[in-house]
């Protein structure tokens, strides 16, 4: 292990619900990394619970299951996956129930939004009460321009799914919606609200459904922005592992300090069953 802890390591055992980041932290891809199936068979052997809280907008809860069976030969619950998109649309039915949003975003986000009852448009239209983007691997130039148009031109508030500035691949990383964004803000001044992951309000919808406390969470992830900072928010322990895009190197000046540090997922199963 690279990096020092700031918890006693005993303290891993008395966790019960774990909150994973998927892309970087226990997955990158269709691959499954070393480890991580074990560690959900442990907390499910222990009567624990797993939610994964990731800031894909792109991928519904149904669509989570469907890959961690398919890829990863694992059996899940929609309940399990608490995902930007999803608590996006919580958010703006309650705030924008049958008004009109501008939404930035691939086909299937928009087809989600629609699903939900939400009243969405992709034109710069008049009466817009709010613009949403979203990571967007459909993104093109004259999508920018219309939402540039509409931030420009009025005073609909600017939200966001996510602020990740990077998506881990399989060759390493592509731009993610905080990329997205920071092109917008630097052409209209306009800086979007984020509403998924570092938000308190991700943890705390997985603390009301599961039942367990505060002091018996983990969040764990490879982001300290998002993911660390996500648990810092909300008052629970953090680990990062550095199989995505945070370096070992980068925990000496963070404002975001994990309580754990791992190299990998293995290296937290090891300390979470290892005999005392």
């Amino acid at each position: 292990m690279k990096s020092k802890t700031r918890k006693n390591m005993e303290h891993l055992k008395n966790k019960k619900l774990f909150l994973f980041d998927i892309d970087g932290t226990i997955a990158v891809g269709d691959t499954l990394y070393e480890g991580s199936a074990e560690l959900l068979s442990h907390i499910d052997r222990m009567g624990g619970k797993s939610y994964f809280i990731t800031n894909n907008s792109t991928r519904s809860g149904a669509d989570y299951v469907e890959k961690f069976r398919n890829a990863f030969h694992l059996e899940t619950t929609e309940e399990q996956f608490v995902t930007s998109g999803f608590l996006t649309i919580r958010f703006l039915k309650e705030r924008y129930a049958g008004r009109k949003i501008f939404v930035l975003g691939t086909a299937s986000f928009i087809q989600e939004l629609r699903r939900n009852g939400l009243h969405v448009t992709e034109d710069a239209e008049e009466n817009i009460a709010c613009v949403v983007a979203a990571y967007d691997s459909e993104l093109t130039y004259d999508k920018l321009i219309r939402t540039c148009r509409v931030l420009s031109t009025t005073d609909a508030p600017f939200y966001a799914t996510n602020p990740d500035l990077c998506c881990p691949i399989d060759f390493g990383f592509i731009p993610d919606c905080g990329a997205i964004c920071r092109m917008i803000t630097d052409s209209t001044g306009k800086t979007p609200v984020y509403l998924g992951k570092p938000s308190r309000h991700v943890v705390e919808l997985c603390l009301s459904l599961s039942g367990f406390s505060k002091e018996e969470t983990l969040v764990v992830g490879d982001r300290l922005y998002t993911d660390i900072a996500c648990g810092i928010n909300a008052g629970v322990d953090t680990c990062i592992v550095f199989t995505g895009e945070a370096k070992a190197g980068d925990m000496a000046d963070t404002p975001y300090p994990a309580d754990y540090c791992f190299d990998n997922i293995k290296e937290l199963l090891m300390h979470c069953t290892e005999a005392p």
